[in-house]
């Protein structure tokens, strides 16, 4: 129930020749306070309620809790979340014994592109494909749950 995760911001398009598989997904807040934000996730048929904690000092571990939900349940509890709901396209992309997971973000957030990469320990060591760009581990804009509040087009670029 620990996640270790980086996460990078992508330079270029080029992880879409190396992807696996791709899916849409639409994600809303329950609650977005950083101690502790309740997320759901409508991806394809299936659904998911996520309970993540706050971040470690360097933002790369924190706890992580999800159960699934059906697609009905999903779509119902999206209803109740806090304004915001994210639109994304999820590429999973494997790379030198690694799955990175690359959105491209939709609507508010578009022109945003996110690479994470989950870790079995926090200071394990992994390739990184020329696609990658600044690392943003740690930086609470990042964060999708802040994305849904104050998304990317009202950012000063």
């Amino acid at each position: 129930m620990i996640e270790i995760e980086r996460k990078f911001l992508v330079t270029s398009e080029a992880f879409k020749a190396q992807a696996t598989h791709s899916e849409s997904m639409t994600q809303g807040f329950l609650n977005t306070h950083p101690d502790r934000t309740v997320r759901i996730r409508l991806q394809g048929s299936k659904g998911k309620l996520t309970v993540k904690g706050r971040s470690n000092e360097a933002g790369t571990t924190r706890f992580e809790w999800e159960t699934p939900l059906s697609a009905k349940e999903a779509e119902a509890l999206l209803e109740l979340c806090e304004e915001g709901i994210i639109e994304k396209i999820r590429f999973t992309v494997p790379f030198e014994g690694h799955l990175f997971e690359v959105d491209v973000f939709e609507n508010d957030n578009d022109g945003l592109i996110v690479a994470e990469v989950e870790l079995s320990e926090e200071n394990e060591t992994f390739k990184k494909p020329t696609w990658l760009g600044m690392e943003v581990t740690g930086e609470l804009k990042y964060y999708n749950s802040q994305l849904s509040n104050k998304p990317y087009k009202l950012w000063e670029q």
